[in-house]
């Protein structure tokens, strides 16, 4: 009887303990939070584009992957697919998220086609394609920052983040942990390339997720910017 009751204290202890233990290892990385870095600043927006949607379709207060799929969309099947599964389906209907591509007037029909391959069993209403002039295009591509080139069919295999204020996101410093650690040279991402998997199932899904972490803090109130946060820590060590 007595080996019972202390069997029943060792599993209400556990269970008491257990909770407590989840806060104390969640609470380090809710301390150091990072938010996404802004890799540059001042993206051009879409006003002078075009779309088929009743709306205009504008960069400015939205949280948007920004892609260009070329003159001949059809031939980026693969990298549409990916954005589409690894990216779209897991942030649709988060506020203000929306994916946006970039085509040349004229590739309408493409667009069409495109849509019956990766538009399945949904209507994609965060997903949108507006057209510009090769000008046009081109003009928005140099507002980014990119170690990719535009293509002479105005692609390229690589998204972009942007954010509510036009300002393009990514990271400074592309390391991992383990890379930190072997002291690899240090790298920056400004884009994420749709043909690797990996890299848009994790760093870019991770990228977006932390925006989003930033803009709900902001909106909580609860949001530390680099400066407010080195400056509480500062304080805390005086004291």
């Amino acid at each position: 009887m007595k080996t019972n009751k202390t069997k029943r204290y060792i599993v209400l202890g556990i269970l008491f303990f257990l909770p407590v233990a989840f806060l104390l290892m969640l609470y380090p990385a809710q301390h150091h939070y990072e938010p996404l870095n802004v890799v540059n600043k001042n993206v051009t927006d879409l006003e002078y584009f075009s779309s088929e949607a009743t709306d205009s379709i504008l960069l400015k207060n939205h949280i948007t992957v920004l892609g260009f799929l070329g003159k001949t969309p059809l031939n980026n099947i693969i990298e549409a697919s990916n954005l589409k599964e690894l990216v779209y389906d897991k942030f649709k209907g988060f506020k203000r998220f929306q994916i946006v591509i970039v085509v040349p007037e004229g590739t309408e029909q493409d667009i069409k086609e495109l849509k019956k391959e990766i538009n399945t069993y949904e209507d994609l209403k965060y997903w949108h394609y507006v057209y510009g002039t090769e000008g046009e295009i081109k003009t928005l591509f140099s507002s980014l920052k990119s170690k990719e080139k535009l293509s002479e069919d105005l692609s390229t295999n690589h998204v972009y983040i942007i954010d509510n204020d036009l300002n393009q996101r990514g990271r400074l410093d592309g390391r991992d942990e383990k890379e930190v650690e072997e002291q690899k040279p240090a790298f920056s991402v400004y884009s994420y390339n749709t043909i690797e998997v990996a890299e848009i199932k994790n760093m870019m899904s991770d990228d977006v997720r932390i925006l989003f972490t930033e803009y709900r803090q902001k909106r909580e109130g609860k949001f530390e910017n680099s400066d407010t946060r080195r400056n509480r820590e500062l304080k805390q060590a005086d004291e």
